[in-house]
């Protein structure tokens, strides 16, 4: 049983026009978006704003959160398509993008985790795109090995961006192949590599106060500069089941005490998602 979602739950649904002319790209070139196999609420209005998160390596996870709408299904996993980097990049230029962000799914079942694609991926936007986007990659923790971030970071990203999704007690029930701390490493030793790093959580799942508190407090000891906060919403009832619905002015407070404690751009309220309004890390990617 789903819990009913309170009124301010409740997402733009704009979106006809240019939904249709972004789905109609991304099939053209067979390519997925994070928007439509995460099922996320804001798509409609993000389509019609001409954004999308581009999602690379399938549509298929190789891990086992219980949040999460993306397929998982390691039988019919596929290797990484060789003319996605560059299929991607058409798009972006087609869209006329000034900022990119590039997801995945988690590819344990590769050697590097999907790191190359992801590197190939940003070659080919600097090739082909003529506007010269800004280029945000949301990341797995490619199994916290360096090298495979390494591949990435040779790339020259704009953003690093890894989720730590919700606090540490509550992993083992809601991301049980992952790891707090070593997805707290990964920002850490992307921030140490120069990038400006940002990440996310879900409200909703049973944490408490003082426990984000203690998440946003380590997010700012490894020096991340942007986060959001968003609430959980349960794709389905096989998933992990929504605790509470955090009220609006719930998320206003975390915002006013992250940005005290020095994020420098801090997206939270309750539709806000990883890649929502992402382009308004642009003014720090200047400064930086």
């Amino acid at each position: 049983m789903i819990k009913r979602k309170p009124h301010w739950l409740k997402s733009n649904k704009l979106g006809a026009r240019k939904s249709g002319m972004i789905r109609s790209k991304m099939h053209k070139y067979h390519l997925h978006t994070v928007c439509e196999s995460a099922k996320c609420p804001n798509q409609g209005e993000c389509f019609e704003r001409g954004t999308a998160t581009f999602m690379i390596l399938g549509e298929i996870c190789t891990r086992n959160c219980t949040f999460c709408a993306v397929r998982k299904d390691k039988k019919n996993i596929k290797p990484p398509a060789p003319d996605e980097p560059k299929n991607i990049a058409l798009v972006a230029r087609e869209l006329n993008l000034k900022h990119i962000v590039i997801t995945t799914v988690t590819r344990d079942d590769l050697p590097d985790g999907g790191a190359n694609q992801f590197a190939e991926t940003i070659s080919e936007i600097r090739k082909i795109c003529e506007q010269k986007p800004t280029i945000e990659v949301l990341i797995s923790d490619l199994q916290g090995k360096n090298e495979n971030l390494e591949i990435i970071f040779k790339a020259k990203p704009d953003v690093i961006n890894h989720n730590l999704e919700t606090v540490p007690r509550l992993y083992p029930k809601v991301r049980p192949m992952a790891n707090y701390q070593r997805s707290l490493k990964v920002l850490q030793t992307a921030q140490e590599a120069g990038f400006l790093t940002k990440s996310g959580i879900m409200l909703g799942l049973g944490e408490k106060k003082e426990e984000v508190l203690e998440l946003m407090a380590d997010l700012r000891n490894v020096k991340t500069k942007v986060m959001t906060i968003g609430q959980y919403m349960q794709p389905s009832k096989d998933h992990f089941p929504v605790v509470e619905y955090v009220h609006p002015e719930v998320f206003s407070k975390y915002r006013k005490i992250g940005l005290k404690m020095g994020f420098k751009l801090l997206e939270s309220a309750p539709l806000v998602r990883s890649s929502y309004h992402a382009e308004k890390v642009r003014p720090l990617i200047e400064k930086s």
